[in-house]
């Protein structure tokens, strides 16, 4: 046998036992009271920590403990977000920065205040020449490693890397909040050029656009309407935050309770959210709505419409999972507050890109997958669909290519992370995080090699 059948062997052999060793009772989990994924029995998260930053709300709890669905509720330090956004959309203005300044400080700007800080945003968006030329010449098609990879970077360059001193921990939180559109940007292009051949095209942002207009101008020059950018910016607010339990937040604050740099933290953060349970759900809910449009010739039939979600349900077609994405939510019950707020401006976009069909097709898929799921699995949780639903189908009508869908995430999820961070590193008898888990193996006699 060659060296490398024999290494090959080795793998597959420890790949069979690994099958053996990771193997668990799941009755011990509740016989032992252990709360797996950090989830009580009735699926509500277990509480580790408090925060003055975000609320996700989607249930009441009664007296006697049982839960009741209610409309969906997001707050932003105590500012619910559809109060917010209502009134940002209806000024017609770009409101992620503000929005930024909000969750960073913990209040409202004034009109001075406000500019002051989009200067701040503009003024450190350029990167280091040397981290360009690095983001050029980076192979692969992940876009969020390479963003990763970049952010690993920036400590490289940082004039005070290690410090967790309030003060520079606002700087760099600033500086990344600036820097994520840019390197997104030009990562897409560097991926666009070697993949598909197409020029390579690297814009400096332009004085006097917002950060979501800077962004699609650094990806495609001014080929995008007003209506797209506001839909963008809408975007970036929606994303921007939600609770310290989600699984990319709640990653950022483990790794910063044990004092790590920024960087770092920030890069486990996107290792988290790169996930397809997390924010790689909507190149899921992407696929399956493809597979639906290629499978269903009446995009108005409910009927066959739910003839062919039934099929997917029951694990036949599609990925055969039985899923059905952008279905349910961990948190929300009867509603998500961000899909409500994102519906209304992809209207407004989809007639301005002459796709009103399409959205109308996902809309029936919404209702009918929630009435066939309830029929084929019964009514045990109220569900809604989340914003991951829409969220692509949004992104393609602004005409972003799939590739960076999970990279917006990642550039509006960016400030919750860093305000997140701070605050874990900022509050009075601050510990590292560290949970437990029981070991369930049974004690063993060591055996000297001679004897194995």
């Amino acid at each position: 046998m060659t060296t490398k059948a024999k290494q090959e062997y080795l793998i597959y052999k420890l790949s069979d036992e690994m099958k053996g060793s990771t193997r668990m009772d799941p009755a011990l989990f509740k016989k032992l009271d252990v709360k797996r994924g950090l989830r009580n029995e009735d699926g509500t998260g277990v509480l580790v920590g408090l925060t003055n930053i975000g609320n996700v709300v989607g249930y009441e709890r009664e007296a006697d403990g049982t839960l009741v669905p209610i409309d969906g509720e997001l707050y932003f330090r105590g500012y619910e977000v559809k109060d917010l956004v209502h009134a940002i959309m209806a000024e017609k203005r770009f409101g992620y920065e503000e929005i930024c300044f909000l969750l960073l400080s913990g209040r409202l700007p004034d009109a001075e205040e406000l500019q002051a800080f989009k200067d701040l945003i503009f003024a450190n968006m350029p990167l280091e020449q040397k981290t360009i030329l690095h983001i050029i010449e980076l192979e692969g098609d992940d876009i969020m490693n390479i963003l990763a990879r970049s952010v690993m970077e920036f400590y490289t360059f940082d004039v005070n890397p290690d410090d967790i001193s309030r003060d520079n921990l606002m700087r760099q939180s600033i500086e990344l909040i600036s820097k994520f559109p840019t390197t997104i940007a030009y990562a897409y292009n560097m991926y666009r050029h070697h993949h598909h051949g197409r020029s390579l095209h690297i814009r400096d942002a332009q004085p006097g656009l917002s950060l979501a207009e800077n962004f699609l101008y650094m990806l495609k020059g001014s080929d995008y309407t007003e209506l797209d950018a506001r839909t963008l910016d809408l975007l970036l607010i929606l994303h921007s935050e939600h609770g310290g339990g989600n699984n990319s937040t709640f990653t950022v604050r483990v790794t910063s309770s044990t004092g790590t740099d920024t960087f770092s933290s920030i890069a486990a953060g996107i290792g988290s959210l790169k996930g397809p349970k997390h924010g790689g759900a909507n190149l899921k809910v992407c696929a399956m709505i493809d597979y639906l449009k290629e499978n269903i010739s009446d995009w108005t039939d409910e009927r066959e419409v739910a003839a062919v979600l039934r099929r997917i349900i029951a694990g036949k077609v599609f990925d055969k999972t039985g899923l059905v994405y952008g279905i349910g939510h961990a948190v929300y019950t009867k509603s998500d507050p961000r899909t409500v707020l994102l519906k209304e401006m992809a209207r407004e976009l989809a007639i301005e890109k002459g796709r009103l069909a399409e959205l109308e097709f996902m809309e029936l898929i919404e209702r009918v997958a929630i009435e066939e799921i309830y029929a084929a699995k019964g009514h045990h949780k109220t569900l809604c669909a989340n914003v991951d639903f829409y969220s692509g189908f949004v992104y393609d009508l602004i005409g972003i290519p799939r590739e960076i869908y999970t990279p917006l995430f990642a550039m509006g999820r960016i400030v919750g992370w860093c305000a997140h961070r701070n605050e874990e590193l900022n509050f009075e008898g601050r510990r590292i995080i560290r949970p437990a888990y029981r070991c369930v193996t049974d004690e063993k006699e060591y055996v000297v090699m001679e004897d194995r």
